[in-house]
């Protein structure tokens, strides 16, 4: 990075597990949030918050402009994956689905969205992770197509 080169940039990550499974049991879920923010710090990046429920995780980042986005996104979720299958949390394999979602944020929102992905549990008692994605990529105006979205399936509906 140059001299005189400043910067600020806040992204929120969002990913779930492959199949949309409920495989993030509370028994380990904190230990890898923790191993993430490890991997986060690893790569020189700033970890706000990570939290998530049993099929998706949120990531709040301070991220450098000298780190490429997906460059982080596919570390974290190659070197999770190999965590928890290594740690053998689960009887079967464990992995990502494919993808994320990337919503930048100003200084001014960061206390917002550290406590709304602080309350994950509260908040999907109320809301669906479809709702929570949709409502995210519209309020970010991000055009999509549903054959790209996660995998959402109807009985998920509330």
């Amino acid at each position: 990075m140059s001299a005189g080169t400043f910067s600020q940039i806040y992204i929120q990550l969002v990913f779930v597990v492959k199949g949309r499974e409920n495989l993030l049991s509370k028994t380990f879920r904190e230990e890898v949030f923790k191993y993430m923010s490890g991997i986060i710090k690893a790569k020189r990046q700033k970890s706000i918050i990570i939290n998530g429920v049993e099929d998706h995780v949120h990531l709040f980042i301070g991220l450098k402009p000298s780190m490429r986005l997906s460059d982080l996104v596919r570390d974290i979720k190659n070197n999770t994956t190999n965590f928890i299958n290594e740690k053998q949390f689960l009887r079967g394999k464990f992995s990502w689905q494919e993808g994320y979602g990337a919503f930048s944020y100003s200084q001014s929102h960061i206390e917002n969205v550290y406590k709304y992905i602080l309350n994950q549990e509260i908040h999907h008692q109320k809301k669906s992770f479809k709702e929570e994605y949709l409502e995210l990529l519209e309020k970010f105006q991000i055009a999509y197509k549903e054959e790209f979205l996660f995998d959402f399936y109807d009985d998920e509906e509330k």
